[in-house]
């Protein structure tokens, strides 16, 4: 009696998430503009420093969660193309000479050339030769040396392995797309033995957390942000790839890998957790690894990757939690958690906590929105 029981509650659960809709695609496209716009106007200069009060610091703009906010916004220009989108990202890329981080065009941290992203994306719409020089400096840099290592932590591989990608596309030369593979690959399969775990399809953050480091529940630790970067990292370089091109089918075989796996712990509220196998650990509501995944599932789906009616269901359910749940009336992210590696970092998040930095947020949701608004 208990077992059938057990099985009508699933039944019923899964029942409910396949008769949830989407919002209308006005309805998805206001919300994104409300969440930008607030964003804006706490941003009106993108080139100012951005403070970091507990580390008495203050940051470039063009640091990586100043960039992934450009992402987000190249994003929503795709589906919105309002010209202020275009003439902010501009200010932004013109304030730093089209550059990296502090300048340097030597830098092997993708961290410090993940605005090369957005760059590219403006160089697509005027092509101007000169907004690619300090990117095609720092890429041929890293193509030309034969260092294959510098992608330590999971985040990198987003912050750095599109670019490449990007730049292969642009230039139509694969000697980018093959280091980005060089790059991926040693990540995943040699650093600490390899931070990706194919037995269940997700990452280890960085070396210190792989087996035996174990959650609070004996658990495996894998990171929900850091998980959710590697997502997107997949599905924005795939979208620079033509069929058949070397090394796709790994790609596509490792987005649904994860994604598979990610479908197996998504929360009854819609939400993953910071730790996406131990709800003990820091449990309750995050946005931009959920985030993340839907941006993952979304395009999967409208590529045909994945399968429309096993993730359908998972990807309404998450965006209308993000809707309904996190997003204030006035367009504020709540449920961000802050920058850091790992669960307990950017603690607490809850609905009304500000993070350290609020521009990588913004960027997530965007991506995801966006996604949401193609299907």
């Amino acid at each position: 009696m208990k077992q059938l029981l057990t099985c009508l509650l699933i039944a019923s659960f899964f029942g409910s998430l396949a008769a949830e809709k989407l919002p209308s695609r006005d309805h998805t496209l206001k919300t994104l503009i409300k969440v930008n716009n607030l964003y804006m106007k706490n941003h009106p200069d993108p080139i100012k420093g951005i403070p970091y009060p507990s580390r008495n610091k203050t940051y470039e703009a063009n640091i990586w969660t100043r960039a992934v906010y450009f992402e987000g916004l190249m994003a929503l220009h795709s589906i919105y193309p309002e010209n202020r989108y275009i003439d902010y990202a501009t200010k932004w890329a013109d304030g730093f000479k089209w550059g990296m981080r502090a300048d340097n065009t030597t830098t092997r941290n993708a961290d410090n050339y993940c605005a090369s992203q957005a760059y590219i994306d403006l160089y697509r719409l005027t092509p101007d030769p000169h907004r690619l020089t300090k990117t095609k400096a720092a890429m041929n840099m890293l193509v030309n040396t034969p260092q294959v290592n510098d992608w330590t932590w999971i985040d990198a591989i987003q912050m750095g392995m599109p670019v490449l990608a990007k730049l292969a596309a642009e230039t139509g030369n694969p000697k980018y797309a093959e280091k980005a593979w060089q790059m991926y690959s040693w990540t995943r399969d040699s650093l600490a033995g390899g931070l990706y775990n194919p037995q269940e399809g997700l990452w280890w953050r960085d070396a210190d957390f792989v087996a035996p480091y174990k959650s609070p529940n004996g658990t495996n630790c894998y990171w929900s942000r850091g998980n959710g970067w590697v997502v997107a990292a997949l599905v924005r370089v795939l979208d620079e790839m033509q069929p058949g091109a070397p090394h796709r089918n790994v790609y596509e075989t490792d987005l649904k890998a994860m994604c598979e796996a990610l479908v197996k712990c998504q929360r009854k509220d819609g939400f993953w957790n910071v730790n996406l196998l131990d709800p003990s650990d820091y449990g309750g509501k995050e946005l931009t690894g959920t985030a993340l995944f839907i941006y993952g599932m979304a395009w999967g789906v409208r590529n045909g990757i994945l399968d429309s009616d096993t993730y359908m269901p998972v990807i309404t359910h998450a965006w209308n939690a993000i809707i309904h749940d996190a997003i204030h009336p006035d367009g504020f992210l709540g449920y961000v958690q802050g920058t850091g590696k790992e669960p307990k970092d950017g603690q607490p998040v809850g609905y009304n906590t500000t993070p350290d930095f609020d521009d990588f947020g913004t960027g997530c949701l965007l991506l995801a929105g966006t996604e949401i608004y193609k299907l």
